[in-house]
């Protein structure tokens, strides 16, 4: 059905009536106190977890695919409890874009190989898709005293699209770039000293993707982890960020040794190896309602059919 000239008009405002509802919410769940929000989250959770259907049946392939070891009952549970802490982690963004600074650092926790985070080598952060990916943005912006850079995506509603962007500079200055940039802007800030926040761990589609392991499922993953490296002659330290009762711990790896190699295949198959290793310690924190396998190498069918 084609649009008509009176319906047309209709989708930015209701995008924007619907960013300025979900961000009035926030603004006023953001002064609760924490233990209420996780039960607010947790309920809301719950009932997500009913109503979307779609998400709900990409997170149990996913699962599927990953743990095959567990039943259908399993698997379930699973997905529940990543709905729920989607959520907690979704309102989470309330207080932690717009709470008192005292409150932010109080309740984000930066703890590990802190101190590498002064070094002036070129350095990417390697911050895998758990659901507080947000909260260790801020905790790095919010306790060390320097410049990062970051990726930014423009999103589609209007209102949330400008809410999250201030946001995630609101500690630090950060340098902000977007996502179509291209290569340039990232491997100058690399060389220049902000440590670059990296996502990489998604599939993206077939396009400057490559196939390697995750799970023992061929999956098509970006490798701009071993490629900025080597552009950026930088090294790579994980940033790990577990949502807690308390708020989140977000924790600093030491460097990787041996890395970059010559061989962007091999380095991306690491990558996804650690990947498995921190999955296991809180699995139903990683970002399963994305389609993670989507991308399937040629004559191979769909798993989300």
């Amino acid at each position: 059905m084609t649009e008509t000239a009176a319906t047309a008009p209709r989708k930015p405002l209701v995008k924007t009536l619907l960013g300025l509802m979900v961000l009035g919410m926030l603004r006023t769940t953001r002064v609760l106190p924490l233990s209420w929000l996780r039960v607010l989250g947790a309920g809301i959770g719950w009932v997500l977890y009913g109503l979307i259907g779609r998400r709900r049946r990409i997170a149990e392939i996913n699962i599927g695919l990953c743990f095959p070891q567990l039943d259908a009952a399993q698997r379930r549970a699973m997905v529940r409890r990543h709905f729920v802490l989607f959520v907690q982690a979704w309102l989470d963004r309330g207080w932690i874009w717009g709470g008192s600074p005292e409150l932010v650092r109080r309740r984000l926790r930066l703890t590990g190989a802190v101190e590498e985070l002064q070094s002036t080598a070129p350095t990417l952060l390697f911050a895998p898709h758990f659901v507080g990916m947000d909260a260790g943005w801020i905790a790095l912006t919010a306790h060390v005293q320097r410049r990062f850079c970051g990726l930014y995506a423009r999103q589609r509603n209007p209102v949330m699209d400008q809410w999250m962007a201030e946001g995630r500079r609101r500690f630090g200055e950060p340098h902000i770039v977007a996502k179509n940039a291209g290569l340039k802007a990232l491997v100058s800030a690399l060389r220049a000293g902000e440590p670059l926040y990296l996502l990489p761990d998604m599939d993206y589609g077939p396009r400057d993707s490559v196939f390697v392991p995750f799970y023992g499922v061929t999956a098509a993953t970006i490798p701009s982890l071993s490629r900025f490296a080597r552009m950026g002659g930088a090294r790579v330290l994980p940033i790990l960020s577990r949502l807690t009762p308390e708020g989140y711990d977000i924790t600093v790896l030491p460097p990787w040794q041996d890395f970059p190699t010559d061989d962007v295949l091999a380095d991306t198959a690491r990558m996804n190896r650690h990947l498995e290793a921190w999955i296991a310690e809180a699995p139903e924190q990683y970002y399963w309602v994305h389609k993670r396998f989507k991308t399937r190498p040629a004559g191979e069918p769909s798993f989300y059919r």
